[in-house]
């Protein structure tokens, strides 16, 4: 992966401004065409989508009431871990993309919606639907695309701290919630300002953020485990709590990463944005974006970002309806001759992963190492690593020479 302006290949080349703006003609037709037909079935579905939820978190917390047994401890988590799911992804990520305040409902509403989650939504709704559904993929200024936290390009400079990326990368996943909770304070940024120098808006912010943690741990590791002690089974709700929040986050942090990340999926920079047109923006959200292939319930469990490509279009459509206009987009990808990125579950998470892994490494270093020469690529990756910046311009000048070299050869 590159940004889409230094490819020597570039995918949409061969379309003329012509053609975009036309995509987004035919784009702008099919969200009206689901605006115009929004109904009372919408409706009902996120309705019983909030009831089936509800009815199953009270049912897994009933049964983790008596969680010292290993069979209740088993259905309870599972049961609150899918509740959880549903909450974070159908629900309320939804809901806060205001995707049914068309509806009315004051109680399913994107400016009265909370959710089960550490961060506040009005403050994921500026760092998600402002900031990253408008300059979705931009290298520089997309968070959203490594959380501020990875490598996510090969025009970036590698460093030896980014060895370690796939690490920090399953720790982010597995308190994901807190991960998008600093993202959305711009933490990393802010803690670099003295503190006596840090904005009211941060410290208000931050004191948000805190205050939505303690909120969500009072309830869930305290009193709900305090509500099943005189079953004896304080320690295994509370840690049936702990085990449902991390296979949420796991879960949620695996979607997101198939959806922004695998091999396939665009960049783009700063300078291709400034004066971007709707057909422009439309087609940036066709090629930063990948789906997930997979059963109906799939599709629920992830919030219907199974279809990440659709909902990159259409941010604001009800997420029940990306299923119906999914074939007339892959549709147009096909007229105009660009890649409609997708694959199953195990396939993008795995092709996310690799990414994670082959730019954590210097550029062209996993894809030249082998068995046989796996000792020698090993000693330049140690020379890379403790050599200083002299050393590591000196060896990528090198293999950016034997690699010309290669290619004339060839």
């Amino acid at each position: 992966m590159t940004t889409i302006q230094k490819k020597a290949d570039n995918p949409i080349a061969h379309l003329t401004p012509e053609d975009i703006e036309q995509i987004g003609i035919e784009l702008d037709a099919i969200r009206q065409e689901i605006l115009d037909s929004r109904g009372a079935a919408d409706a009902a579905y996120i309705r019983k989508v909030i009831d089936v939820h509800r009815k199953l978190e009270l049912a897994s917390r009933a049964v983790l009431l008596a969680s010292i047994f290993p069979p209740a401890w088993i259905v309870g988590t599972a049961g609150l871990s899918i509740a959880k799911i549903l909450e974070n992804m159908e629900i309320g990520h939804n809901i806060l993309h205001g995707q049914w305040d068309w509806m009315r409902d004051p109680k399913i509403h994107s400016t009265t919606w909370e959710w089960d989650m550490a961060t506040p939504a009005d403050q994921w709704k500026h760092s998600h639907n402002e900031l990253h559904h408008t300059y979705t993929n931009v290298i520089g200024k997309d968070n959203d695309l490594g959380y501020g936290i990875m490598r996510v390009d090969e025009d970036q400079k590698w460093h030896p701290f980014f060895l370690a990326q796939p690490l920090w990368n399953f720790i982010n996943a597995c308190f994901f919630e807190y991960g998008i909770a600093a993202y959305d304070l711009e933490l990393g940024r802010n803690l670099k300002i003295p503190k006596e120098k840090r904005s009211e808006e941060f410290k208000e912010n931050a004191r948000g953020v805190l205050k939505k943690i303690r909120q969500q741990a009072t309830k869930d590791y305290l009193v709900h485990p305090a509500l099943s002690i005189p079953t004896g089974s304080f320690l295994p709700t509370l840690a049936a709590n702990f085990t449902a929040n991390v296979v949420r986050n796991l879960w949620s942090h695996s979607v997101i990463m198939c959806g922004h990340f695998p091999e396939g999926v665009e960049t783009f920079e700063k300078a291709s944005i400034v004066g971007e047109s709707r057909g422009e923006w439309y087609v940036r959200q066709m090629l930063g974006s990948a789906n997930i292939s997979g059963s109906k319930a799939m599709h629920i469990a992830t919030g219907n970002l199974s279809f990440q490509i659709e909902h990159h279009l259409f941010p604001d459509l009800p997420s029940n309806r990306y299923a119906e206009v999914a074939p007339k987009v892959r549709a147009l990808f096909d007229k105009y001759d660009l890649t409609y990125t997708t694959g199953s579950l195990p396939k993008q998470v795995y092709s996310a992963w690799h990414k994670v892994v082959r730019l954590s490494l210097p550029n062209g270093w996993l894809a030249e190492t082998n068995v046989k020469n796996a000792p020698q690529q090993l000693a330049k990756l140690y020379k890379l690593t403790t050599g200083g910046p002299k050393v590591r311009r000196m060896i990528e000048a090198n293999d950016r020479r034997q690699r010309a070299a290669a290619a004339r050869a060839a």
